[in-house]
Order: C-alpha cells, then structure tokens, then sequence
C-alpha cells in the first residue's frame, strides 16, 4: 500500500494558497488601446497572444428600458439581427459560422442590448466582416421573426408555473414602479402578442447606433493591424441622434413604508420571497466594500442567511442577498422559498439576519474570512480574453476604470470594522421594505398583511404598469 507524506501534502497545499494569494494580489488589467471612431463608436483592443482565439463584445443602447408600451420589443430586435443580413441571409450566416467554430450571440438586457463572439484567430476577416453586416445591415426577416415570436410566447406562457422565473420581474416593477428600469427585458404575452417586424426595424433604426455604443476586441492579433481592420468596417456605421438616450436617468421614486405584493398562485406548494429595496449603481464608489459585506450577509453558501434559514433551522434548501446595479440606480433583495408551512418562520428568520447585521455588525475573523473570499474569487472573473472583452464593454457603459482591477486588491485589504458598519447603515435597507411572495394566497395573505399592506395579483394575470 502507497503512504503518503500528510506533512508534504499540507506544505504543497500551503504553496498553492499562497499562490493564489500573490496571483490575486499581482494581478492588473492587461494593457489595452481606446480610442473612438468620427461616428462615435468606441472601441477597445487588447492583445491576449496565450491561444489563437479572439473574442468580441459589442455593447448598445438598446435595451428594455427603451421598450415604451411594447414590452418585449428590444429582446426580440437583439434576436432578429440573426434572423440574416443583406450578404448572409440567415442559412449561409449559419453555414459560415458552423464553418470555421465560431459563435456569435445577441441579446437585450434591461439597459442594453449587447453581442459577443469567439473564433479562432485566422478567421478574424470573416467573422468581423459578419458582424459588421449583424450590426448595421440586418434584414428582420418576417418568417424567422414569426418562429422567433411563437417561441418567446410559448416561454412566457410557461413561466407562469415557474415561481422564481417570474418574480425577479415583479419585484422590479414593484420596486420601481412607472420608471423604466420597471420594464420587463422579456415582455408579457399581451404585448409581444403585437409586436410587429416593422416594429422590429423601427426599435433598430433607432436604438441600434454606434454613437453611446462600444466594441471590445481580446485575443490573438496586432493592435496595428486591428485598429486598421475596425475603421474600415465600422466607419461608416451612420450615427443616430440617441432620442431617449437621458430616459433612464430621471430619479426612480424612494419607496416610503413596507409593502407588499402577494402574487397568488393557487396550486402552489411554496412560497417564494424577494425582501429588499433600493441598491446602489454601478459605478458605486463602495462598489467592492459592498461586495465583501454581503459575501458574509448572503453572498456565499456559508453565508448568515445561509447558515440561519438552511442550516441552523432547516426552513430552506438555501438563502442569499444580491445587489444587482444599473447605471443610474439598482436594487437589493433577499431571496428564497419555503414549504408554505414555514412562510412565516422563514420571514421572520430573514429579518431576523438582517436585523442583527445591523445591530451588531460582523467580526474581524468573518470579515478576515470575506475578504480571502473576495480575493480568492476575483483573478479567475477575469482571466480568459472573452472574460476581459466584457469587462472593457461594462467599463464603457457603466463609466468606470481600470482602477477598479488595479486597486481590487487594496480597496478589499483597506475595509476596516468601522467601514463595514458606515457600509451596512448606508446601503443595507433595514425598513422601508419591500416584499414580494408568489404562493398561494389563501394560505399566506393573513401572513402577508403582517409585514404591510398588500396588493394582490394573479399569477395568471399580466404585470401592471405599476402597483
């Protein structure tokens, strides 16, 4: 039988820790080039000579907050650029791509509609050549668009059973109320219903625009000769006017008491809850500090909610907190479920947690513990060149910089107890709370109202403008 050596196996353990450690703590932002074309479109380039891969990100105003009373509308445009374009109808864009390996996908998001792409090197011609066409000569082509919108249709049709598909949606409508940061990014059934290919064009000719937009190339080749390749492309892109380009910017209203939205599902056999309020944005100066603070509150499995709602009392499968940050505002939330049975007890447990965050506060050992976390996790968020072309995309959207990635290691090592307190009485919301439940209400409304007023919604009913 092999014996091992325990004490050599620990020392190269403690050798791979701190590996990790020193590679955290070294780790910058790769250089890169910025620069912005006489249309508008900014563009970033970094070399990555590692593999012969590239990947793209492209980045654009033209996101659901742009949907006006046509919900749905901006993630159907993201998935029509596919549908073909003047030089690759959709087949011969399919065969061209399947072809060489290379992917490219679109898609919407609440601010933002985006594209990314990966391919090998040697295909950088093609593959640019076809995203030049996805970006600014799509055709919308009526029968895929037809296919497109009984898929989309059917989904939200489904959704409907699926609790935790549907409620990250209600929370931001009841959270944000009329403001656009409300819009639901995949639609509601009533509107996609009328959406319309030139509906489609529409959304494009006025959304899809290289000025306020961005392109990140990462990967395999000369900056030389990519700088060159991209103003050939995309100069002649013709710039927009960016109409709506302030609409997300007005003021979302700050709530004013507790409140609650019941959303009944009759068949249900759980409850499912969203407690929160309002977050922070992006570009948050806190931005990190926040992110080590709710590791220990939510943000990992050995978390405090974790601990008291799964583990110490079993009342379910797992519990985690999140900040989700916009450009102009954002929101955090609480989330879970339960057996309906234990609706109660797992609220109370969650406010219970919340409560003593801010009573009294964390420890230097779990804050020690945080930030090893935090460390430990940043340097792989950010190590293929399809991780980093995002990157310089959120960057240029969310109007932040490369300190972000220099300094990672210095803001994280400089948050003290005291810090974490101003962190947690600022952006942690102890009242004022908003609750969000997806149960069956003949079961739970009594325990609803405990927590606030209630408004009521079906399941089966569309999302209203507001509550």
């Amino acid at each position: 039988m092999k014996v091992y050596n325990i004490n050599k196996y620990i020392g190269l353990m403690a050798g791979v820790l701190l590996a990790v450690t020193i590679n955290a703590q070294d780790y910058k932002l790769p250089a890169y080039e910025k620069f912005k074309l006489k249309n508008g479109l900014t563009v970033y380039l970094m070399e990555q000579h590692e593999v012969p891969v590239i990947n793209v990100s492209v980045i654009l105003p033209a996101g659901a907050i742009y949907d006006g009373e046509k919900a749905g509308l901006a993630s159907l445009a993201a998935s029509g650029l596919k549908y073909g374009t003047t030089n690759y109808p959709k087949a011969k864009l399919d065969e061209e791509l399947d072809f060489i390996g290379a992917t490219v996908n679109t898609f919407a998001s609440k601010e933002s509609a985006g594209l990314s792409s990966k391919f090998a090197a040697k295909d950088k011609d093609k593959v640019l050549d076809i995203i030049k066409e996805l970006l600014t000569a799509p055709v919308f082509d009526t029968a895929e668009f037809t296919k497109e919108k009984k898929r989309v249709l059917t989904s939200l049709e489904q959704a409907k059973e699926s609790p935790r598909s549907v409620i990250g949606s209600y929370f931001d409508k009841f959270l944000y109320g009329d403001h656009v940061y409300g819009n639901i990014v995949q639609g509601k059934i009533s509107t996609v219903t009328g959406i319309t290919v030139d509906d489609l064009k529409k959304f494009y000719k006025e959304n899809y625009i290289p000025n306020g937009s961005a392109i990140s190339i990462v990967g395999d080749f000369t900056i030389k000769e990519m700088k060159t390749l991209v103003t050939n492309l995309f100069s002649a892109w013709p710039q927009g006017k960016q109409s709506q380009a302030n609409l997300a910017s007005k003021p979302v209203p700050a709530p004013t008491g507790n409140r609650v939205l019941l959303i009944n599902k009759d068949d249900a056999k759980e409850t499912t809850f969203y407690i929160g309020g309002p977050g922070i944005s992006r570009n948050n100066p806190d931005y990190i500090s926040i992110e080590v603070v709710n590791t220990l509150f939510g943000g990992r499995f050995t978390s405090m909610l974790n601990d008291e709602l799964r583990v110490n009392t079993g009342l379910t499968y797992g519990a985690s907190s999140r900040f989700t940050p916009l450009k102009n505002a954002g929101s955090f939330a609480i989330t879970t479920f339960t057996a309906v049975k234990n609706t109660e007890a797992a609220i109370d447990k969650a406010l219970e947690v919340l409560n003593r965050l801010h009573d009294k506060g964390i420890d230097e050992a779990s804050l020690a513990s945080a930030k090893n976390y935090v460390k430990g996790q940043f340097p792989p968020r950010y190590e293929t060149s399809g991780q980093l072309a995002g990157l310089l995309t959120q960057m240029f959207w969310y109007n932040f910089d490369e300190s972000f990635i220099n300094n990672f290691q210095k803001n994280v090592d400089g948050l003290t107890l005291d810090k974490t307190k101003e962190i947690i009485a600022k952006y942690f919301p102890k009242d004022k709370l908003q609750f969000v439940m997806v149960g069956k209400s003949a079961e739970i409304k009594k325990i609803a109202e405990k927590y606030g007023p209630v408004t009521e919604v079906q399941i089966k009913e569309e999302v209203k403008k507001a509550f």
